[in-house]
């Protein structure tokens, strides 16, 4: 079996923090010639992309998106066609054969109808649910069974799906970059520190960065969501211990600790032998606000929703990961031809 998809696009809304920002409107253009003229001056979509590098990325983004499903869709066709040709018989006859054909009949135990009902909000008796529910296993035993017949083709199959996403040149100016400066795939993670799905999402990043040590360089940026008010506090204090050489261990200490008050953002300073006179000052005058409110502001660029944000390699994909969907896509990262698009640069 050879199956050589491009890297996924895995969208968990429910799985991260969000923000909402204004949604970008307008059309998308597909060549760099002129897209606008005013008073005989004609104007490219290059002259637009200059002074507004991020305006269309979601756009182009979500159609990215919705023209790899498309063409996936269309690969299950082409392979369910051609399957149904060489036994000859349609479609419908070739997924009777192999996928209804194996449902179980039987139907499930009044228990089972019982137990399942009781899983349903509904004020309505069992007595006039009962034909439904069936009918609802049934369904899905149905389409479960049609779902492994058709992986049961992609797995005889090789299916590349060759449309390229969108990148994005998202800069590492004053961004913290835990790995190689030349490393081969760059990680570029949007948080914030209060965030709970950043805090769940934490420990695969922890294990993957010891694992792709020495090939994969991981940056943070900050991004502070209004609705957790210890959020701007701890970014700022995690780039006053940067400061003083230690902003990782101040990074990890974070997440591993979750105490966000002022308080004990100085003790953890103290923790880490800091000179606390100065991280107490720094932390105080809002030294390193501006700092955040720079990664803030480029963040609001990219129109991003929310928290954890991920590029790797200029390829967005947002809301949380197992640690294996992450060892995908580093692996399918890795093995990629394209150079990476982001400058790997260390603080």
């Amino acid at each position: 079996m050879t199956i050589k998809p491009l890297l996924p696009l895995l969208l968990f809304s429910s799985t991260f923090c969000l923000l909402a920002f204004d949604d970008a409107s307008g059309g998308l253009s597909s060549s760099s010639g002129v897209v606008l003229e005013i008073d005989g001056k004609k104007l490219t979509l290059a002259d637009f992309e200059q002074k507004h590098p991020f305006s269309l990325f979601q756009a182009r983004n979500s159609f990215y998106q919705a023209e790899n499903k498309a063409l996936d869709d269309f690969a299950t066709e082409y392979l369910l066609d051609r399957e149904a040709q060489k036994e000859h018989v349609t479609v419908d006859e070739l997924l009777e054969r192999h996928a209804n054909s194996v449902v179980p009949k039987e139907e499930p135990s009044e228990d089972a109808l019982r137990l399942y009902y009781e899983g349903i909000e509904s004020k309505e008796p069992y007595e006039s649910m009962r034909a439904g529910i069936l009918d609802h296993i049934r369904q899905s035993r149905i389409l479960k069974a049609k779902t492994a017949y058709v992986q049961s083709l992609r797995s005889k199959a090789t299916v590349v799906l060759s449309a390229a996403p969108p990148r994005a040149n998202v800069s590492l100016k004053d961004t913290p970059v835990r790995g190689p400066a030349n490393a081969p795939v760059t990680v570029v993670e949007y948080a914030d520190y209060e965030c709970p799905y950043c805090q769940q999402v934490r420990p695969a990043l922890d294990k993957l960065e010891t694992e792709y040590k020495g090939k994969v360089a991981f940056a943070y940026k900050d991004l502070p969501l209004p609705m957790h008010p210890h959020a701007q506090k701890a970014a700022e204090a995690a780039h006053c211990a940067g400061a003083q050489g230690k902003y990782w261990e101040y990074h990890d200490m974070l997440f591993a600790t979750k105490k966000l008050e002022i308080p004990q953002l100085k003790e953890d300073a103290g923790a880490l032998k800091l000179d606390t006179a100065a991280f107490d000052k720094c932390l105080d005058s809002g030294e390193q606000a501006e700092t955040i409110k720079a990664q803030n502001a480029e963040a609001q660029s990219l129109q991003l929703q929310g928290t954890p944000s991920f590029f790797i390699n200029g390829q967005f994909f947002s809301g949380g990961f197992t640690y294996e969907q992450y060892r995908g896509i580093l692996d399918g990262a890795l093995n990629a031809s394209s150079a990476p698009v982001t400058e790997a640069a260390k603080r």
